[in-house]
């Protein structure tokens, strides 16, 4: 998931990849060599790491509070990443201009939408947070419309996005009065979306051309992150009493893979592939999440979940399309 990039796109789109949000540049780096696995292997990996985030979200809340569960995931995040740091002997991030950024994008890319989907799986199916998620790219395009200047409206992102929220009344089941479906939780889980696009427009301002590379950046944002959310659960939550081992697993997981693992596979698939086809994992998470939902938890599967991520998954795709520019004579 929970899921950000490894850097921001050059095009004026403001939705990256994923939904784990992490501050980048707008340099692309260069191709890397030496790479043991295909990257078709490594998409699809990543895929399935990102999609099982929701599930490993609910376990970890069946035994911490949704805090709890956040903080575990930066923590185990930042850790990772502050290991590939050490191994290749790279600073952190300089500047206190550059950390005061990157503690309003830990806010707003980490702190606030991971507690947010925490809440929301106390309440809601691990399936639908997935596809809330995916509601991102329409967030971002609709953000970006009245905050970004460089991006126009065209007709057919501007049917994307009415397509896009169709959707979305269709995974709700909206014709049937939303019976059946947490708003809360659900309200949660939208809310955690939108974070993700507002983080993407404040990183992009503020942060475009920081030196440092994107796992530095990261890291650090993760760190700040890491220190945010212990304080709100001192100040909130009491400390767990025990710590059973499926729900701990969870947390680790949610973290070093999800975080920080994954994290450093999509570093290496915009390199390699460009972020244009790297950040056609965004369309694979929501199946993965609904799937592992379904099979490992046990959980419903109406016929309106699947059409609507269909066809909130065909909105976004159509937010993200630009219009082709004209040959010369």
């Amino acid at each position: 998931m929970s899921a950000p990039t490894v850097s921001l796109p050059t095009s004026s789109t403001t939705s990256p990849p994923t939904s784990t949000g992490t501050a980048g540049t707008l340099r692309t780096p260069g191709t890397r060599r030496g790479v043991l696995l295909d990257w078709r292997v490594r998409f699809a990996i990543l895929s399935v790491v990102w999609g099982f985030s929701f599930l490993l979200i609910k376990v970890g809340t069946e035994a911490y509070a949704p805090f709890q569960v956040a903080l575990g995931r930066v923590l185990f995040g930042a850790l990772a990443l502050v290991t590939v740091l050490l191994v290749r002997r790279e600073p952190l991030p300089r500047g206190l201009r550059t950390w005061g950024h990157l503690g309003v994008a830990a806010l707003l890319l980490n702190t606030v939408p991971f507690s947010l989907f925490a809440y929301a799986e106390l309440s809601i199916p691990s399936s639908l947070a997935g596809i809330c998620n995916a509601t991102s790219p329409l967030w971002g395009m609709a953000l970006s419309l009245v905050a970004l200047s460089e991006d126009r409206p065209t007709r057919r992102r501007v049917a994307g996005l009415g397509l896009g929220f169709l959707g979305v009344l269709t995974v709700l089941g909206a014709w049937e009065g939303f019976s059946g479906v947490d708003a809360k939780g659900t309200a949660f889980a939208l809310l955690a979306s939108l974070c993700y696009p507002i983080g993407w427009i404040y990183v992009r301002r503020t942060l475009a051309g920081t030196p440092g590379s994107p796992v530095a950046l990261t890291g650090g944002q993760l760190l700040v992150s890491t220190l945010q959310l212990a304080l709100v659960s001192a100040l909130f939550t009491s400390a767990p009493m025990s710590f059973p081992l499926w729900p701990t697993l969870s947390v680790i997981a949610l973290g070093a893979l999800g975080t920080g693992m994954a994290l450093q596979m999509q570093y290496g698939l915009v390199a390699e592939i460009g972020p244009t086809t790297a950040q056609m994992v965004t369309y694979f998470i929501p199946v993965i999440a609904t799937a592992a939902g379904v099979l490992v938890l046990g959980e419903q599967l109406h016929w309106n979940t699947p059409a609507g991520a269909a066809i909130v998954l065909a909105g976004a795709a159509l937010t993200q399309t630009r219009p082709g520019r004209r040959k010369p004579a």
